[in-house]
């Protein structure tokens, strides 16, 4: 997960001039105009995520899992004193301090003094199109899930099974490689379309697909579905079958079912899965660099053409909402995991 991640970065790589497969596909792609060298990077990058995937599961295969009665159990106590408990205060506070207080106070401190530089009625625009192409993208996500985890549910059949986890691998593919992926057959279909209409009415369509929100919508869909369809079946594995049969017995459809007992039951499900992938969009870069409409942008694009432009503290305000808004699962998940210790 880890190396799918660096993979996927963009922003800091290119921040700080490091070269590696996904800056060099930008630089074949939108600085050199190659398209097919693009795709070439691309290829080699997806084959590499292919062999991450396949070693993952091979390491997978012959572990058993098991589960007791109780979720949690806690483990023997042993209260550290003196210096040792210092340095083990000290140890785990580093990370914490390095990677997120010092961050975000040189954040909070730029904020604070260029607001008025900042807040203008363009940021307004970019929070406000991150905001909705984050919530758009979530609640599709969700409903897809929902659709393909409950399908699982009634038929788990070979065929099935397989479909679901096909449309798990989209968190798997680094942002530059689902753009290509996603640019080439949009263009190719607008081409298609603008050059009928033009031989049959002599009138120009343009850009239906490639060039609107459509493209950055699905690419968000197709790399965040796994994240919500995760959650979905997470959800869904604990809901005893014996309420579907239940169900059947008093004459209600799968529909019904769904409906009146199953998204009743798993709703803190949902809303965790719907707010992760509300963020994910939120900090999603390489494919909105992209796919983004003419004169689009969000709070990624903003933060990092002023980071290249080296005007961080402009783009201060836009990284600390982003900042903050990631934080909403955090808090959420570990008020959920503090709740189900106290009541077990």
């Amino acid at each position: 997960l880890v190396l799918m991640e660096v993979m996927n970065d963009f922003g800091t790589v290119d921040y700080f001039a490091v070269r590696n497969l996904t800056a060099g596909l930008y630089d074949v792609w939108l600085g050199m105009g190659n398209l097919g060298g693009g795709a070439q990077i691309a290829s080699v990058m997806l084959i590499f995520v292919a062999i991450l995937i396949m070693l993952e599961r091979l390491g997978r295969r012959r572990q058993a899992h098991y589960q007791g009665n109780r979720r949690f159990q806690r483990l023997p106590g042993y209260t550290l004193r003196g210096w040792p408990a210092t340095l083990a205060l000290l140890v785990c506070m580093l990370p914490l301090v390095l990677g997120f207080l010092v961050p975000a106070g040189v954040l909070l401190w730029y904020a604070i003094g260029y607001f008025e530089q900042s807040w203008t009625a363009e940021f307004r625009t970019y929070a406000w199109n991150s905001i909705m192409l984050s919530f758009t993208a979530a609640v599709l996500a969700l409903l897809i899930g929902i659709f393909l985890a409950y399908s699982r549910r009634l038929n788990n059949n070979r065929w099935l099974t397989g479909a679901v986890r096909l449309a798990g691998l989209g968190y798997a593919m680094p942002g530059a490689v689902l753009a290509i992926g996603v640019m080439i057959p949009l263009s190719r279909f607008d081409n298609t379309i603008d050059g009928w209409m033009r031989d049959l009415f002599g009138i120009s369509t343009g850009l239906l697909l490639s060039g609107t929100v459509f493209a950055i919508l699905f690419a968000y869909v197709v790399r965040f579905l796994a994240v919500a369809l995760g959650a979905v079946e997470s959800s869904l594995a604990k809901v005893t079958p014996s309420m579907d049969m239940a169900s059947r017995s008093l004459g209600h459809g799968p529909m019904f079912t769904l409906r009146r007992v199953h998204l009743p039951l798993i709703r803190g499900g949902l809303l965790t899965a719907a707010l992760v992938v509300f963020v994910d969009c939120m900090k999603e870069l390489p494919a909105t660099l992209v796919l983004r409409p003419f004169n689009f942008d969000t709070l990624a694009t903003h933060v990092y053409q002023f980071a290249s432009d080296e005007l961080l503290e402009q783009s201060a305000l836009a990284a600390l909402l982003i900042v903050l808004v990631g934080l909403l699962p955090v808090i959420g998940l570990s008020y959920s995991i503090s709740r189900s210790r106290d009541l077990k």
